[in-house]
């Protein structure tokens, strides 16, 4: 069984609402704004922008602000537009390795809907 997946499974069930109700064409925000509503609809427990700690050598050397934390477990990183995952799948496992969090999705709002889930175990961290 996947890490998390009781909740990434809900989560993408969410976005493929959201995009067969709004299309493509949108701005990023409008995007995480409804997938918010959704989240909240599902009882999902979800923050907007979440501030997420950033170590290095066990050190907080910063924060990062993720689109959407849901659960306290998943990172969801919001994309929209012609851009192709791939370039943000290093941005999101950067965002793992230096954080507590294991599991991100980067959810695409494109011409067609894509997704993509990143893992970095703790225990390699």
């Amino acid at each position: 069984m996947l890490l998390h997946s009781d909740t990434t499974e809900k989560i993408l069930s969410g976005f493929y609402t959201v995009y067969n109700t709004l299309g493509y064409g949108f701005l990023e925000k409008v995007y995480e704004n409804s997938l918010m509503l959704e989240f909240e609809f599902m009882q999902l427990k979800a923050i907007q922008q979440a501030t997420i700690k950033v170590f290095y050598n066990e050190k907080e050397v910063g924060n990062y602000f993720a689109d959407i934390l849901v659960d306290n477990k998943v990172i969801v990183e919001v994309k929209a537009g012609k851009g192709e995952i791939k370039e943000h799948e290093l941005q999101v496992s950067n965002y793992l390795k230096a954080t507590n969090y294991e599991v991100a999705l980067i959810l695409h709002f494109g011409e067609r809907p894509t997704f993509k889930r990143v893992v970095f175990s703790n225990d390699y961290k």
